[in-house]
């Protein structure tokens, strides 16, 4: 059956067609990622000058290509020397997507406490070609923001009524991780945020929040789309289990990527849906596989899918090719 689902925002009800059909076969087809080849270095530990951590590592980024058709990697580097919460943006440029050790750019952007951030507290930028502009959305720590830019290198915050960066909050803790696609005429942030304190485990408990608008102003308000199943509590840091949220559409089908662990031993886990809006709450039944990498985002350049993630060791991002293979999953009843 086809259900309708409808989010108010002020001043507009966005209508989204949620695909929740009653299944009758027994099986279904879903894409699982699988990384085709070995992985190559495409950036070190930067030099920040007098901002330079003993032990800052470079975490969450984003990948695109620029207006000029280079290819842009900017990346939060947490642990570099200053007041809060010791976190900035990176940038490296290179010629070609398979290039090794892209050259490094200094940095690209810090925090800005004027419009509402917190002191160096930038985090996980994740940045989409919207028509002839790039729109670059981050955490604040606190809230989700926005970005824009023409050339791909070069951004402009986007301030709301009240003169901050702001576009939107959570009801848990640190909204951070954001990543967006695009769903008909809705822009779709998937994004993750954690509970104060899990009374059981003495870790917090974290879900990845979605929320959809027209027009990047008005929002809805957030609902889960991804949260526990098997892989509850495997993250080691402030519900760490649902971090780091990537979606990538191929076929009418959304397959999703949540980060469990960094390290050691990086950890994460694949799902597959027909429902950009439902990638299983407290279940695995979207599940499809799991990967030994961390944070990872993906590009397609030409015909050719790559798959771009940190080090194991926190100290770098290298990049592989990747292909989505077709196998058959057990169909629940809906």
């Amino acid at each position: 059956m086809l259900r309708t689902l409808k989010i108010a925002v002020p001043g507009i009800a966005l209508l989204i067609g949620l695909f929740l059909q009653t299944c009758v076969a027994e099986e279904a087809l879903r894409y699982v990622p699988v990384v085709d080849g070995d992985w190559w270095n495409v950036a070190d530990n930067p030099d920040l000058g007098p901002l330079t951590g003993a032990n800052q590592q470079p975490v969450d980024f984003a990948v695109w290509q620029a207006a000029d058709s280079t290819f842009q990697l900017w990346s939060c580097i947490r642990g570099i020397k200053g007041p809060g919460k010791s976190r900035l943006f990176h940038r490296w440029e290179a010629k070609n997507v398979t290039d090794t050790h892209w050259k490094p750019m200094g940095i690209a952007m810090q925090a800005d406490p004027s419009v509402g951030e917190e002191t160096n507290g930038l985090q996980a930028p994740h940045v989409i070609k919207d028509g002839d502009r790039y729109l670059m959305f981050y955490g604040s720590w606190d809230h989700i923001c926005l970005a824009v830019g023409t050339d791909g290198k070069t951004f402009e915050r986007v301030l709301n009524s009240e003169g901050k960066s702001s576009l939107f909050g959570s009801s848990l803790h640190n909204p951070r991780d954001p990543m967006v696609i695009k769903y008909g005429d809705l822009y779709v942030c998937y994004y993750c945020a954690h509970e104060a304190k899990d009374d059981k485990t003495d870790r917090p408990k974290s879900a990845v929040f979605c929320r959809a608008t027209t027009d990047l102003k008005n929002w809805s308000e957030e609902w889960i789309v991804s949260r526990g199943g098997s892989v509850y509590n495997v993250g080691y840091w402030h519900g760490g289990d649902t971090e780091c949220p990537f979606v990538q559409v191929i076929d009418g089908q959304y397959v999703f990527f949540r980060t469990q662990r960094y390290k050691p031993g990086p950890q994460n886990t694949q799902y597959c849906s027909d429902n950009p809006f439902d990638f299983g709450v407290d279940s695995d039944k979207y599940m499809v596989g799991s990967l030994p990498i961390a944070a990872p985002e993906v590009i397609k350049v030409g015909n050719q899918y790559y798959i771009f993630a940190v080090k194991p060791e926190l100290d770098g991002i290298r990049a592989a090719k990747l292909r989505f293979d077709k196998k058959s999953f057990p169909k629940e009843q809906k």
